[in-house]
């Protein structure tokens, strides 16, 4: 029963980290390629430890495994937010499909110290503010 569990499981996590291979591919712009590498690839690599936690089978296999998804979940969301701020402040060029830019809505709102109608009207991405 636990080797039909633990196959289960690696053929999950299999396919997540494939999805995040295609996404990563596929996708239009850093941002996104950022979204469906960190996401899909945390998932299917937290899904292979737990494969593997099962096929080991002892306390000291799993502590282990435990300690790698602990880091893995600690590491990567942080360091895919900082690649992605990196990438935003170096005026990498958001898709043309993108149609809101909460990142300059929110420095335009801190600039003029509160909201209004106009600070929701600056975050969209027109022609005329990509230059």
């Amino acid at each position: 029963m636990t080797d039909i569990v633990t196959a289960i499981v690696w053929l999950a996590g299999s396919a997540f980290a494939l999805l995040a291979a295609v996404g990563v591919l596929r996708m239009p712009d850093v941002f996104t390629r950022m979204q469906a590498s960190t996401k899909a690839s945390t998932l299917g690599l937290g899904c292979l430890l737990i494969g593997a936690a099962l096929q080991m089978g002892d306390f000291a296999s799993f502590i282990r495994v435990a300690s790698i998804g602990a880091f893995v979940l600690l590491t990567t969301p942080v360091s895919g937010l900082v690649i992605a701020r990196a990438a935003y402040f170096a005026d990498v060029p958001l898709w043309e499909g993108t149609v809101l830019d909460d990142r300059k809505r929110d420095s335009v709102r801190a600039a003029r110290g509160g909201s209004s109608a106009q600070d929701n009207r600056a975050g969209h991405v027109d022609e005329r503010s990509r230059g």
